[in-house]
């Protein structure tokens, strides 16, 4: 099978190509420029990959039609995983990639007559919130969506609406679709391997330099997190199976509070856990002020993914169960990812 995959270049594509070739897949990666595709083939190989099987094809989540100048051989299936990410984004920027390359890419999937496997995020399950911004999930024509812009921040409201449109086209065409809802990614399970850009390495940074002598939120507060690979088999999953579920919500449900989490992080990294707890609604207004955010290194943003809110998991557990998929540590999950971070650090 052959399988076209955006954002292949990133931490989770990486794996996911990885897993998909070793399994004998072939996998098109969607380039803005192609000379990436000799660095891409080296990461996947080091990962455990057939970097034999993985080619390239330009193209560009901004540009019209993706900018794709040559003809896509046959399709199993398309995974869109390609994103603009970034705190305070401009609003028509992360429009441009976030929604209208989002429906660039169902488009293609329709026209190639696959699947769809779009990546979203786990704040789509997230009933509660979806109201408190005004989304109204089943009708995304009817939703303000530069009031939620406003709320939620450019990154999270692009992700948001992106998603609820693609699912409305999705519909609309009765394509072969399934959204898997990924929680914040944690490192590999095993290894701890972790980007600089994701949100739990700079979590593990602030506390490694002290910037975090207190607790978001209260006891109850959690940051959901699923490890790397779990992530990736999970992905191929969705992208193979004869009739996967439309949606899949991959989080961790081992996941340790947010209280807990740090204090694995301390340890880990041999400094003081965080005591006490700063109410979210404090953290906010601090964080309101000017160069705050760049003294704390924290934008208020990612303040959103730190919530009490449980999920129902019972669909993407049957779904684990019926692939038979490893369900690894999240706690390992995360002492890996400290470790990988302080060798990180020692080495340079």
């Amino acid at each position: 099978m052959t399988i076209l995959i955006t954002g292949a270049t990133g931490f989770v594509g990486r794996h996911l190509t990885a897993h998909l070739t070793a399994a004998g897949h072939s996998v098109i990666a969607l380039l803005r420029h192609t000379d990436q595709l000799p660095t891409l083939r080296r990461q996947v190989a080091e990962l455990g990959g057939q970097d034999a099987l993985l080619s390239a094809f330009q193209g560009d989540l901004d540009h019209p039609q993706l900018g794709l100048a040559d003809a896509l051989p046959p399709l199993a299936a398309i995974v869109h995983l390609g994103a603009r990410f970034g705190w305070k984004l401009p609003p028509d920027e992360a429009r441009q990639t976030n929604v209208e390359g989002s429906l660039a890419v169902a488009r293609l999937a329709q026209s190639q007559g696959c699947r769809l496997v779009f990546i979203s995020g786990f704040m789509l399950a997230n009933t509660r919130h979806l109201a408190e911004l005004g989304i109204k999930p089943e009708a995304p024509d009817q939703t303000i969506w530069d009031q939620v812009y406003r709320r939620a921040g450019a990154y999270e409201a692009s992700k948001l609406e992106g998603a609820l449109r693609v699912r409305q086209f999705a519909r609309d065409q009765q394509l072969d679709y399934v959204e898997v809802q990924p929680a914040t990614v944690a490192g590999h399970s095993q290894t701890g391997a972790i980007d600089r850009t994701q949100p739990l390495y700079n979590l593990i940074d602030n506390l490694a330099r002290g910037r975090l002598a207190r607790v978001p939120g209260t006891p109850d507060h959690w940051l959901p997190l699923i490890p790397v690979d779990q992530l990736a088999q999970m992905i191929a999953a969705a992208a193979l199976a004869p009739h996967p579920p439309e949606q899949l919500l991959a989080l961790a449900d081992d996941t340790p509070n947010l209280q807990n989490t740090l204090a694995l992080v301390a340890k880990t990294l041999g400094r003081k856990t965080p005591t006490g707890h700063i109410p979210k609604r404090l953290l906010r207004l601090l964080l309101a002020l000017p160069g705050m955010p760049q003294l704390m290194n924290t934008s208020p943003e990612a303040l959103n993914f730190i919530q009490t809110t449980r999920f129902d998991l019972s669909q993407s557990e049957h779904f684990l169960k019926t692939q038979a998929l490893p369900k690894p540590s999240t706690a390992n999950a995360v002492i890996a990812s400290a470790k990988f971070y302080s060798e990180q650090a020692t080495s340079g």
